[in-house]
C-alpha cells in the first residue's frame, strides 16, 4: 500500500525530490485563545440569522454537501434550487479567484466571463497576445498584472503536465496541494486557500480584507496581526465543520456591515442602525467569548 501511494506521488510529480517550498504551520499567537469554538459557531448562527446563507455560495456549499454525505442526492437535495449547481474545474475556480483581486465581485464575474466569451479554452488563452488577454480581462482592473499571472500559471502547468488542467489536486493532501501550488508564480496564499475551499472541498479558510478587518475588531487575533499571521492562527483555532460557512458569512458581513470594517456604501450604511451588527458585542480588549 505505501509502495503505491509512493508510485502515485512520483507520478504526480511531488516525491521526495521536490523543490516544492516548505508549509509554514506554526501557531503564531500560541496565548491568543480565541476564537473558542463555542465563540466560532454562535458567530456562525448569529450571521446565518441575519443574513441567510449568501446566494452566491449556495452551489459550493451543496457539493461540499454531497462530498461528505454520499447518501444526498443531489437531484431532489432542497438547497439545489436557484443557481447553477456544476461544479467548476479547479483552473477555473484559480483563475476567477486571480480575477477577483483588489475589484469588485461583479467586476470580477464580468472579467471572467469576457475572458470565456474571447477565449473559448485556456490553450487559446496561452496562445493569445498578452495584450489581447488583457483587453478582455480590462473591466475586472489590474489587467496587466491578472494577464501575466494567469499567463505564467498556464505555461508552467503544461510545461510540469503537458496539459492545461488541475484536477490532479484533489488526489493529494491540503499541504500538498498548498506546496504544489506555491510552485506557480502569482498564485499567493489567498488564492490557494480559495481553491482549496470552493473548488477542492477541503477544510480551509481564507483570509480576505473582510475576513481580516473582522477578525481583529472582534478581537480574534491581536491588533497587530497582519494576514498571514492572521490566516495561520484562525485555520487553527477554528474547528473544521465550521469553516466553510463562517467565512462565508464573515466575507458576506464584512461587505454590509459599516461598524465591522468602517467601509460600505452610503446606501449600506443607511440600510442598518447602529444597534443590528450581532458582532457589536465583540471588542478587540473584551474577554467575553460568547455573544450574549
Amino acid at each position: 500500500m505505501k509502495m503505491q501511494k509512493s508510485r502515485k506521488r512520483k507520478q504526480l510529480g511531488i516525491d521526495g525530490h521536490s523543490k516544492t517550498p516548505k508549509i509554514t504551520t506554526e501557531e503564531p499567537y500560541p496565548s491568543h485563545h480565541r476564537p473558542t469554538p463555542d465563540e466560532c459557531r454562535s458567530v456562525r448562527d448569529e450571521l446565518l440569522a441575519l443574513h441567510g446563507f449568501p446566494a452566491e455560495f449556495l452551489k459550493y456549499r451543496h457539493q461540499r454537501l454531497i462530498k461528505t454525505e454520499p447518501t444526498i442526492d443531489a437531484k431532489s437535495e432542497p438547497l439545489n434550487n436557484n443557481y447553477d449547481d456544476g461544479e467548476e474545474s479547479v483552473l477555473d475556480g484559480l483563475v476567477k479567484t486571480v480575477l477577483s483581486q483588489n475589484t469588485t465581485e461583479l467586476n470580477s464575474q464580468k472579467a471572467f466571463a469576457s475572458l470565456k466569451s474571447a477565449f473559448p479554452t485556456w490553450e487559446d488563452v496561452l496562445a493569445a497576445e498578452s495584450k489581447n488577454l488583457e483587453n478582455a480581462i480590462r473591466c475586472g482592473g489590474l489587467a496587466p498584472r491578472k494577464a501575466s499571472c494567469i499567463k505564467n500559471v498556464l505555461r508552467c502547468l503544461h510545461e510540469r503536465k503537458g496539459k492545461l488542467c488541475f484536477e490532479y489536486l484533489r488526489d493529494l493532501s491540503i499541504d500538498e496541494i498548498k506546496a504544489e501550488l506555491s510552485n506557480f508564480k502569482g498564485v499567493g496564499p489567498k488564492t490557494v486557500a480559495c481553491v482549496l475551499m470552493f473548488n477542492l472541498q477541503q477544510d480551509d479558510f481564507p483570509v480576505d480584507t473582510h475576513v481580516f478587518e473582522i477578525a481583529r475588531a472582534i478581537g480574534w487575533v491581536p491588533a497587530t496581526a497582519d494576514r498571514k499571521k492572521t490566516y495561520l492562527h484562525l485555520n487553527r483555532r477554528i474547528p473544521n465543520k465550521l469553516k466553510f460557512d463562517l467565512n462565508c458569512l464573515l466575507y458576506t458581513h464584512g461587505k454590509l456591515c459599516r461598524k465591522c470594517t468602517m467601509k460600505g456604501s452610503s446606501q449600506q450604511k443607511s440600510a442598518r442602525n447602529d444597534d443590528s451588527c450581532p458582532l457589536c458585542t465583540y471588542c478587540k480588549n473584551s474577554s467575553v467569548n460568547k455573544i450574549q
